[in-house]
């Protein structure tokens, strides 16, 4: 499966008005170089639709991941000022989600559980490296600010000679106020990927 950014994406931002995307993304607006700046991940990125580009604005020659940019413009354009619930949901609990997120939409948590199939403590590391926050789930488990409105969280149960190793991608109950189940999906792949190590 082929994912791109399709141009409409940075001509209708270029359309909007930034004032309004900065409020309700919580978000900046850079006029000199015509670019959105936000944190995502920790990371601030420059959004250039005129240019129709997307890039890490401290490591400019980091590739970006097409999924992970496709997530990044679609949360500036539909996000909406809501705040975050709290409550904590699976792919399963989006609505169409049980219909959705199998085949080729699986989420990739099987990358994390190879990864870390006996190694709790590794995992642990690498979360703490991501800047998570630990959360009383799983064997172990880490909560994300992906962006200002979207936090995720990752959880993780050791595997031993009874029972494989098992990984699950929760998201705050708001995420439907935002996203697609095809943008969450591409949201998804970037931290089954980053958690486990892999870059693609």
């Amino acid at each position: 499966m082929t994912y791109s950014i399709d141009i409409s994406y940075f001509k209708e931002l270029a359309g909007k008005n930034p004032e309004d995307i900065c409020r309700i993304a919580l978000c900046d607006y850079d006029i000199k170089i015509k670019a959105y700046i936000l944190t995502v991940w920790g990371e601030d990125y420059g959004i250039y639709p005129d240019e129709c580009k997307i890039a890490p604005l401290r490591n400019r020659k980091s590739d970006l991941n097409t999924l992970f940019g496709l997530f990044i413009i679609y949360y500036l354009l539909k996000s909406k000022d809501i705040k975050v619930s709290g409550e904590w949901i699976s792919e399963k609990d989006i609505p169409g989600g049980t219909t959705f997120f199998r085949g080729p939409h699986k989420i990739p948590t099987q990358l994390i559980e190879r990864q870390y199939e006996e190694d709790l403590t590794g995992f642990k590391d690498i979360c703490e490296q991501l800047s998570g926050s630990r959360i009383d789930m799983a064997d172990a488990a880490y909560s994300f600010q992906i962006t200002p409105r979207v936090p995720a969280a990752v959880l993780f149960w050791e595997g031993d000679d009874e029972f494989q190793p098992e990984s699950k991608i929760l998201f705050d109950k708001t995420i439907t106020e935002h996203l697609t189940p095809d943008i969450i999906f591409c949201l998804a792949v970037e931290i089954c990927q980053r958690i486990s190590g892999i870059k693609e």
